[in-house]
């Protein structure tokens, strides 16, 4: 890689790689803005030198690289993963979707360095399972990404009643969704288990709020500023280069 930074990485919550110390390592929610509400501590960078986690670390495990995911963006064989756990209530997560994402897109994704693999982890109340739920429904259509857009767009306040089927509905319909063959798969027991094993899959490895990521095994936890995201992300690849090379 060539665009890698010599500017200092902000600062970003890292937890230990060891099996052992997982549970629990991922606390805490909110994003960098101190400005905003509840934007929660946030921990100085422990270890940025360019690493890769072994392969029985349960971190580097969790990557599905699963051809025709709608709900993963970018090729599933690039260097660099970076598995998402998040929710559509969080307002961490839609500044995090709003500002960072696109760009993280448009200098990653679109050249194959990175990939994006979404986790549902609803964990503010039933009107983010609900929204998990319309997410899969949107997904089976293949408009996972454009719902996820919609959604972000203008968040409701966190349980504010908003988010009823109506809302989703005028979303499904806005973002050129079947309508009824949404609402079905909403109410499917397949969308019920996929949401639940995310749930699960966060809980198992210490999340406990959102957004929190895994970039090819290192925690980056809450809505950091778009150089943080830059700088794990370069490093994480330039780290799996020097690993091909070495094999």
């Amino acid at each position: 890689m060539t665009r890698k930074r010599t500017s200092p990485v902000v600062p970003l919550a890292v937890a230990g790689i060891a099996a052992v110390a997982l549970v629990g390592v991922l606390v805490g929610t909110g994003g960098s803005d101190d400005s905003e509400p509840d934007a929660g501590a946030r921990a100085e960078v422990t270890d940025t030198s360019p690493q890769v986690a072994p392969e029985d670390d349960p971190l580097a495990q969790l990557p599905r690289r699963e051809k025709g995911d709608p709900m993963a963006l970018g090729d599933v064989d690039a260097p660099v993963v970076m598995v998402s756990y998040s929710e559509f209530q969080c307002p961490f997560c839609g500044k995090f979707a709003r500002d960072t994402e696109p760009e993280l897109v448009e200098q990653y994704v679109e050249d194959g360095t990175l990939r994006i693999e979404w986790r549902d982890f609803p964990y503010l109340g039933q009107e983010s399972a609900t929204a998990a739920l319309a997410g899969r429904a949107a997904a089976a259509q293949g408009r996972f990404w454009e719902f996820h857009d919609a959604m972000y767009a203008d968040q409701p306040s966190p349980n504010s009643g908003a988010i009823d089927q109506a809302y989703l509905d005028a979303i499904a319909e806005e973002i050129g969704l079947d309508v009824a063959d949404f609402r079905r798969d909403m109410a499917s027991p397949q969308a019920q288990q996929a949401m639940a094993a995310d749930f699960t899959e966060g809980q198992q490895i210490g999340v406990t709020g959102t957004p929190a990521f895994i970039i090819n095994g290192q925690p980056v936890i809450g809505a950091q500023p778009t150089a943080t995201f830059e700088q794990v992300i370069e490093d994480a690849a330039d780290a799996a280069a020097d690993d091909t090379a070495s094999r």
